[in-house]
């Protein structure tokens, strides 16, 4: 199989410089926005509520967004997706300006922030099942796994870099101008869409009412256990065994180490991901995928759980390189089970319960790890979500043998059947 077949197509170049620069920024700012909440208030549970004020809006809005997406012309929404969280970048430099937080109260700039962020989660319930959509009509469907493989490879480069940046840009430039160069990322993001042109809309259902195109896209996956397996062992798996969300503890109180050390913590699992993504464009994970998917989530699990344990900076920045590494493989076997498995006029509706599943399941994970550590510190609490995560492992194996033995390679081949040029 051609490793680089996604990429000599030359819009879906363009769609990855675009998907990196934003994915960048996002990425960033999180991490400018953790940083800041958690210097100004000095409490774990204030991390907590950042996730909480970004999944509201997301899981809320999400079935309607994958109705409005698979109604609409996707590049064009791509766009106002990118111009909203424009918007609340330069609303976050504002109000990061240091003569302004000198004037006005903690509580009134913690409160607009948490306002921000509450609607950058209404622009993410758009723009997951945008994206999804979107590379499908790029790329023809033979090159489907490798396009999602190359799409997860760019993500985890730009969540690599994005927190790597924003650690070294605080100490650097500050919040204030870190949250500029947030805003000017999102602009290249822009630019880069304006080079891709507007894509087809393949729903033959278009006016279809909301309810009944929102019953169509749950039946469907939760008809499709391929699908709804891998969703949720990945919701729970990120739920309990996320521990970056209390990374601006470890770096100031437990580990000492300042920005610039949270800065590498935060970019470790992204690191070992991209690392895992870019061998899978060479060594496929097709086959056998149910194990694997099952096998990397418990090794996720494992690398938590030492990461909680240890009070060293080298060895918790290597807990959470492998845990992104392992990471990966689930990403890339998740992300080829939906391309291959979802039908084009269904994409936004499946991508969005996917958003509501694993997506979000972040920011819920931020609350229930700021809440945890409220309650029992917050290296116990990270030993706690890893423990979780071997057991729900354990449990899908057990109670799922069908899950267990699934195998992609029928499917990889059977696309490569249909769209074998003649």
């Amino acid at each position: 199989m051609d490793p680089y077949a996604a990429l000599r197509f030359r819009e879906f170049n363009i769609f990855l410089g675009a998907r990196f620069a934003m994915v960048f920024a996002w990425s960033m700012q999180f991490i400018v926005i953790e940083w800041q909440v958690y210097s100004m208030t000095k409490d774990p549970l204030s991390l907590g509520i950042i996730g909480l004020m970004e999944i509201i809006p997301a899981v809320s809005m999400a079935l309607f967004a994958g109705h409005i997406v698979d109604q609409k012309e996707k590049r064009n929404l791509l766009i106002k997706c990118i111009l909203g969280f424009s918007v609340i970048s330069f609303g976050l430099f504002l109000l990061s300006n240091p003569e302004l937080m000198a004037t006005e109260s903690t509580t009134t700039i913690l409160y607009a922030i948490y306002v921000l962020v509450f609607l950058g989660g209404i622009v993410r319930a758009f723009l997951g099942p945008t994206i999804f959509s979107l590379i499908a009509l790029i790329v023809p469907k033979r090159v489907y796994p490798n396009a999602a493989t190359w799409s997860s490879t760019t993500w985890q480069m730009a969540s690599v870099l994005g927190p790597a940046l924003a650690g070294f840009s605080i100490g650097w430039i500050g919040v204030h101008w870190s949250m500029c160069l947030i805003f000017s990322f999102s602009l290249i993001a822009l630019l880069c869409l304006s080079q891709i042109s507007q894509k087809p809309i393949l729903n033959p259902k278009i006016g279809e009412p909301i309810f009944q195109s929102l019953r169509e896209g749950l039946r469907f996956v939760f008809d499709s256990k391929a699908i709804l397996g891998a969703l949720t062992l990945d919701m729970i798996a990120v739920l309990f065994g996320g521990a970056v969300a209390l990374l601006p503890v470890f770096a100031q109180d437990i580990l000492q180490v300042g920005s610039e050390g949270f800065g590498v913590l935060r970019a470790a699992p992204a690191v070992g991901a991209a690392i895992t993504m870019i061998g899978s464009t060479r060594f496929p994970i097709h086959k056998h995928a149910g194990k694997k998917l099952l096998l990397s989530i418990f090794a996720f699990g494992i690398c938590i759980i030492v990461f909680g344990y240890s009070t060293t900076f080298w060895i918790s920045a290597l807990a959470l390189f492998f845990s992104g590494a392992v990471d990966g493989i689930s990403m890339v076997i998740r992300q080829t089970i939906l391309q291959l498995k979802t039908p084009d006029a269904m994409r936004g509706r499946v991508a969005s319960v996917n958003s509501m599943f694993v997506g979000s399941s972040n920011e819920l994970g931020a609350f229930e790890s700021g809440v945890t550590a409220k309650l029992m510190g917050a290296a116990t609490a990270v030993i706690f979500g890893g423990t979780m995560t071997l057991l729900t492992v354990g449990i899908t194996a057990i109670v799922s043998p069908s899950f267990r033995k699934l195998d992609l390679q029928k499917d990889v081949d059977a696309h490569n059947i249909e769209t074998k040029p003649k």
